[in-house]
């Protein structure tokens, strides 16, 4: 294929690439948008296999099978309450993936860059290097974090942020090294020092952060992965790699920030790895006695009930609730009932992570409302449904300024006439501080599976 027809593929692309982007950003436009993207990528492998650039069809033929092989089978087998850690360690290949291309840009014996472009050119491997490493690492350690093998908890190291501060500054001293190193023939062990660096870099960042903001971690990793793929663009003189790197990266940048305003939280201290912590003082004392009730005594509240809402959590996931959810959601509709989901925006595991579950049990996008639009109304609540959230309905944030969640906006379901909390067990949250909404005046706890109890609960309204 000619150079002008990959151009021409590779502008189609990004073209889609965006019209993906601008269709997942509307619930309603998600699955078209997710087609726009496929059918863009696919004529980006397309117009790259058959470039006049590539050399070896056997190797890229084999790493099309392995790649879809492994893509195939993610997607057949990874269950929805595992897609958070799955985002996590596909972000850590993209940057793996900058590092081994900047690596291997390093060592190519065919380059012919010399004076002010080669020096850009070793600034941009560098550049690609360091991005891709961060990257990985962290989406190590948030793989870690997600799926249990690592403690939630942040690891606050004495001093932190000035360790931060150094090991950025040590980076941009190497940086000028490694292009002085260059000129001589040298610069390998500066830009595997850096790497370490990078690596050890990555790896406090996430640490630091609490389990509470674990999906603002995956959506800043989501923006550093673009950026890690931009900069391989650069390396590779690719396009299509700096156009669709630079939209990952802006986007997830865009929306890390969103998060952070809706959390309370300091975009900065995001980037510098120094949020979900503590003031330093002990959280309070969660006392009082749980109220129980029965499947029996919730449909009643339910039937008397004329304003309900329902707040999912990531053990509706677990529990894969979702659908019996829809069920109880359409009888009550029928019933004449005004029911409404409220979703705050860290609930589950990563970005939208609700949203996602509630449009595959097909829950109308009309009554789904995000956490500002609905957290006014809950004064006028009959019954309010926390189905396996924990943190995000936690008064504690508001009025307990050693928590380790303090400061977060939550949703204020305790302050309508009933609260019904679906539980395993009074186990704390994915934060690990203790719940007082479970100990309100307003609050029963319905103890069991999720499903079970929904189940239970859609039984004993059509009886």
């Amino acid at each position: 294929m000619s150079q002008g027809l990959v151009t021409m593929s590779y502008i189609v692309a990004s073209i889609l690439f965006i019209f993906s982007l601008s269709g997942l950003s509307h619930q309603e436009k998600a699955r078209s948008g997710n087609r726009y993207g496929m059918i863009g990528m696919g004529i980006a492998i397309a117009a790259t296999v058959m470039s006049d650039t590539v050399s070896s069809y056997s190797i890229i033929i084999i790493a099309l099978l392995v790649g879809s092989f492994m893509g195939t089978k993610a997607a057949l087998h990874v269950k929805m309450t595992q897609m958070p850690e799955l985002v996590a360690i596909m972000h850590s290949l993209v940057g793996m993936a900058a590092v081994l291309v900047g690596y291997a840009n390093f060592i190519d014996p065919t380059s012919v860059l010399t004076g002010v472009e080669k020096n850009i050119h070793e600034v941009e491997i560098y550049i690609g290097i360091f991005i891709g490493a961060v990257t990985f690492s962290g989406s190590v350690i948030a793989f870690g974090k997600l799926s249990g093998r690592i403690s939630g908890n942040p690891v606050l190291l004495p001093a932190r942020h000035w360790l931060n501060l150094g090991l950025l500054i040590t980076s941009i001293w190497l940086c000028i090294h490694f292009v002085e190193s260059v000129q001589t023939g040298g610069g390998t062990w500066v830009l595997l020092l850096m790497t370490l660096i990078a690596l050890a870099f990555g790896v406090h960042m996430v640490m630091a952060i609490g389990g509470a903001d674990m999906p603002v971690v995956v959506s800043m990793l989501n923006s550093y992965s673009g950026w890690a793929a931009a900069a391989t663009g650069f390396m590779l003189g690719n396009d299509l790699l700096i156009v669709v790197g630079a939209l990952v990266g802006s986007s997830g940048a865009i929306l890390s920030y969103i998060m952070c305003r809706a959390m309370n939280r300091s975009f900065i201290s995001v980037i510098a790895g120094g949020f979900g912590t503590t003031s330093g003082g002990s959280a309070r004392v969660v006392e009082g006695e749980v109220q129980k009730i029965n499947i029996q005594e919730a449909a009643e509240l339910l039937q008397d009930a004329r304003n309900i809402m329902i707040i999912p959590g990531y053990g509706m996931a677990v529990a894969h609730a979702q659908h019996t959810v829809n069920e109880v959601c359409k009888l009550l509709l029928d019933k004449g009932k005004n029911v409404r989901f409220g979703i705050h925006p860290v609930a589950g595991r990563m970005p939208g992570h609700m949203n996602v579950l509630l449009a595959e049990a097909k829950v109308p996008y009309d009554i789904v409302y995000e956490m500002d639009e609905i957290n006014e109304d809950f004064p006028d609540m009959d019954v309010t449904i926390v189905i396996g959230a924990n943190d995000i309905v936690n008064p504690s944030a508001l009025d307990d300024p050693n928590s380790p969640i303090a400061g977060m906006p939550v949703l204020e379901c305790w302050k309508g006439a009933h609260t019904i909390v679906l539980k395993r067990s009074m186990a704390s949250g994915y934060a690990g501080v203790d719940n007082p909404l479970f100990v309100h005046e307003h609050t029963q706890m319905l103890f069991g599976d999720a499903n079970d109890s929904m189940q239970a609960v859609l039984k004993a309204l059509r009886n």
